[in-house]
């Protein structure tokens, strides 16, 4: 396989993979949906350095390490379980309080945005999982390893900027809406469930 049909192909795959509503959409729709543009794109900048991250580690053959041992894996789900269940009760604790304000909602910082996305990507092992799966495929043989995985680590990355640009296009659009309280309060309920679920189920090795 040529380094041009592996890059189409892997582009493929992980593009579907992009499409699929998860955590990460629930994430970027809810911050960019608020008025918090600035912390919408360090969400989504946040998710695509998780990406990159495990991406680079897979192709340096370090994410092998997740799957070969039982207890790194454990200690790594129990993490990423826990970190999401929390941020999932903190929006359910908050949306009365937040959506009783009248004012617009403030911008939030671009720091705290990168900070939830690259944590959410890291503490999830199956994405690691995933990586070490599936991106060793689309290695040619004769290819320089990790100079092939980087790039195509590189490809899912710039699909998943792609997306996440319409995703907060859209979400703009509804900003009007969402000035209502009860409409806020809609969005935080939701997304806290959404963000509660994939934690329990990450707990329970769903």
């Amino acid at each position: 396989m040529e380094m041009t049909t592996a890059l189409w192909s892997f582009a493929l795959v992980v593009g579907l993979l992009t499409l699929t509503p998860g955590l990460d959409t629930a994430l970027v729709l809810r911050t960019s949906a608020l008025g918090r543009r600035r912390q919408a794109w360090g969400v989504v900048l946040g998710i695509q350095t998780g990406t990159l991250i495990w991406g680079t580690l897979t192709s340096a053959g370090v994410t092998a390490l997740l799957t070969a041992s039982q207890v790194g894996y454990e200690v790594l789900r129990w993490a990423g379980a826990a970190y999401l269940v929390w941020m999932g009760l903190g929006m359910l604790r908050d949306r009365g309080a937040r959506a009783a304000a009248e004012e617009e909602p403030e911008e939030g910082g671009f720091g705290d945005g990168w900070r939830r996305g690259t944590l959410t990507n890291l503490l999830n092992p199956k994405v690691g999982v995933f990586y070490v799966a599936v991106l060793p495929q689309f290695i040619p043989a004769g290819a320089p390893h990790f100079a092939a995985g980087v790039a195509l680590t590189c490809v899912h990355v710039v699909e998943g900027l792609l997306w996440s640009t319409v995703l907060v296009g859209f979400a703009q659009v509804l900003r009007g809406w969402l000035r209502r309280p009860a409409a806020r309060r809609l969005m935080d309920r939701v997304t806290g469930v959404v963000v509660l679920g994939f934690g329990v189920k990450l707990a329970l090795g769903d």
